[in-house]
């Protein structure tokens, strides 16, 4: 079954071609520069963008595949959660095409979309396993039962992982989206130069984040210029070893409480490499298996809107045209 995957929830324009929820035959991902300047997303300006780029992006997708809309079985976009913009851009392209061509059609929501990316890659994984998704809106620990029953475990009181991540960056200077240059970066320095706040370390399974990037700024206030140069790499060592170990204190404890032997992660912090190596030492300590996926499916992308719209499809059926994006969609609804 071919699934033609789309996904516009924030600032990359992607359309996707997945063979029967496995083998991506096409994967299209624009990525949005415009953004830089504002040092974050404008939504009015992303959707814009996202106008102009997703029937080029689609027309590409559907080259780099050697298909034809014709070949297609069903059409998966992301509904949910998002910028509304950005949204309804992808959901009405998708529903367009549907409605033109007669084709089956599946409202995806985003975050079950970064569950399946690790389906595409690990055939392995087990149905019952726990998941970590770690992303610029998203920080979330969920018990998968099977794709499609979730027990969210606990997420954020307020900033997600990646948008501290993307904050503190901006704060020292390194550009915006920082969480990549930041990872980088630290990975010149000493995650022992200071110790950063750990907020709720020892606290269930919720996560705080915004504690942490005050604290930052308001180390950064106290250096002069000569140190923080310096010390800049040890600083963004510091924080990222605070805000990583903090979601590995708690999924290493979620696994042994819940007695589950498969963590994945997910989102684009899941493309951290303290986070990965972190997590890969403290899982293999207690006997658990770590799957992840490749950098390219950690971002937002249409192969894992494909792939989860093709599982979606096989216990559900087709969704309503009527569908309207939901920019707050739960995963647990």
């Amino acid at each position: 079954m071919l699934t033609l995957g789309i996904e516009t929830s924030c600032d990359e324009s992607s359309v996707a071609l997945v063979l029967d929820g496995r083998q991506i035959l096409a994967n299209v991902i624009h990525s949005q520069t415009d953004h830089s300047k504002f040092g974050g997303v404008v939504p009015e300006v992303a959707g814009r963008v996202h106008l102009r780029k997703i029937v080029p992006v689609y027309r590409q997708a559907l080259s780099e595949a050697g298909v034809s809309l014709d070949d297609v079985d069903l059409i998966a976009a992301t509904m949910g959660p998002g910028l509304i913009g950005p949204l309804l851009v992808g959901l009405t392209f998708a529903k367009g095409l549907a409605f033109a061509v007669g084709k089956h059609f599946i409202g995806v929501h985003h975050i079950e979309g970064h569950i399946a990316a690790n389906l595409l890659e690990h055939p392995d994984l087990q149905a019952n396993h726990l998941t970590l998704i770690v992303s610029g809106g998203h920080t979330m620990l969920v018990e998968v039962r099977r794709f499609g029953s979730y027990e969210i475990l606990g997420a954020t009181r307020d900033d997600a992982l990646g948008e501290a991540f993307d904050k503190v960056a901006k704060l020292m200077g390194l550009g915006y989206p920082g969480g990549a240059r930041l990872d980088r970066l630290a990975q010149q320095g000493d995650p022992k130069y200071h110790r950063f706040p750990r907020a709720l370390l020892k606290e269930g399974y919720q996560f705080s984040y915004s504690g942490l990037k005050t604290a930052v700024a308001l180390f950064l206030a106290k250096l002069s210029e000569t140190e923080f140069e310096r010390h800049k790499a040890d600083i963004a060592a510091s924080f990222q070893e605070a805000a990583v170990s903090v979601v590995v204190e708690k999924t290493v404890r979620a696994a042994l409480e819940r007695d589950l032997h498969d963590v994945s992660i997910s989102g684009g912090v899941a493309a951290n490499s303290r986070l990965r190596v972190l997590l890969a030492e403290r899982l293999s300590a207690i006997k658990r298996r770590l799957f992840y996926p490749s950098v390219e499916l950690c971002t937002d992308n249409a192969a894992m809107i494909a792939a989860a719209g093709f599982y979606r499809y096989q216990d559900e059926g087709p969704g309503e045209l009527a569908i309207n994006a939901v920019p707050y969609l739960r995963l647990d609804e």
